[in-house]
């Protein structure tokens, strides 16, 4: 992996260009640096969800979570490396089937919204799609490894479940449920 900052300002960006892994500078507004940004982004805003109160299973997996999207955002840095490996996509397979077992099956869609916990995975879930979108894009352009953008998938869904899980947890016991989505065709009873 390339050179560890020692300094934050270096100044070099100023020309809007930025230093990949590799010590090639691309424009900052490369389609690479771009998919950099949304799983960087993604990596802060599950830092945000992690302040919230959740099981401690769920706490685990989202802080595996992030070191797993800290590895995507090396593999991004670097072309041609690759540091996300494919057993992360099938740690999240098995969360995925764990988690969603126990959830009752969806009947109507839900909202965005519930527990300040769920709605900020929801957050995660969007930027997690966005995330993958920019990737699908890069390799339109530069080749990459699946991984990545079976990682972003993977988690984008992930996401979701975990949002409805979280909407059903209380630190007391009670359960809560999924915000559901009024629909006016459904309420008329048209299919």
């Amino acid at each position: 992996m390339g050179q560890r900052l020692t300094q934050i300002a270096t100044r070099t960006g100023d020309d809007g260009s930025t230093g990949l892994g590799d010590n090639t500078r691309v424009s900052k507004n490369s389609l690479r640096v771009h998919a950099m940004g949304d799983v960087d982004e993604l990596n802060s805003n599950i830092g945000v969800l992690l302040c919230e109160d959740m099981p401690a299973p769920v706490r685990s997996l989202l802080v595996e979570i992030q070191h797993q999207l800290f590895n995507l955002g090396g593999e991004l840095s670097i072309p041609g490396f690759e540091l996300l490996k494919a057993e992360a996509v099938l740690a999240l397979d098995a969360a995925l089937a764990e988690h969603n077992q126990v959830l009752p099956r969806l009947q109507e869609f839900i909202l965005p919204a519930g527990t300040r916990a769920a709605a900020q995975a929801h957050v995660c879930r969007t930027v997690a799609r966005r995330a993958e979108r920019a990737v699908v894009a890069l390799e339109a352009q530069d080749a990459l490894q699946d991984t990545p953008r079976q990682y972003l998938n993977r988690l984008s869904d992930l996401l979701f479940v975990l949002a409805r899980v979280l909407n059903r947890y209380r630190p007391d016991g009670t359960v809560g449920d999924d915000v559901y989505w009024r629909s006016e065709r459904l309420a008329r009873g048209d299919t």
